[in-house]
């Protein structure tokens, strides 16, 4: 384990880091794109946008879905209970992030703290976008701004 969120942070972390939209247009994002959350990506890929990088649980709202596997160049599996962010979601986002694949990272638990390592560890030129249960997406185009955010948040959860 590494982080691990209390209870009194998890209202803190309803709060968007980005921009929360309803729909992405296809020209609107440029560079990576890294989609955090199977409604985001389902979305996302209606749209014809393809992720470079995709986090999912094969969950919606906390219940399984009967969809089709997401396709990707690289899959890489890993376990990640709820509330946590494990080394290994933590590395598996770090490997997608150093190789130039349309990766996805397939999560056995539950990927709802994903975007945080996402955003800390993105290059520059990189969106993330994660769901807002009932609100929409957050689009984050990342910058030290974003990242310095993250991290703070991250030192709170530390174990």
């Amino acid at each position: 384990m590494m982080y691990s969120l209390p209870e009194e942070k998890k209202e803190e972390l309803r709060k968007p880091i980005g921009k929360v939209v309803k729909k992405i247009e296809k020209g609107e994002i440029k560079g990576r794109i890294v989609c955090i959350g199977d409604m985001v990506t389902i979305t996302l890929k209606k749209e014809g946008i393809e992720p470079d990088i995709a986090v999912v649980d094969y969950m919606i709202e906390r219940k399984g879905y009967k969809g089709n596997k997401f396709q990707a160049d690289k899959i890489i599996k890993v376990r990640n209970p709820a509330g946590k962010i494990t080394r290994e979601l933590w590395n598996a986002i770090a490997t997608a992030y150093t190789e130039n694949k349309k990766t996805l990272i397939e999560v056995d638990g539950e990927e709802d703290l994903a975007a945080l390592p996402a955003i800390y560890l993105a290059p520059e030129n990189t969106t993330v976008i994660y769901g807002l249960p009932s609100k929409g997406m957050v689009m984050v185009k990342v910058g030290e701004k974003e990242r310095k955010k993250v991290e703070n948040f991250l030192k709170e959860m530390e174990e």
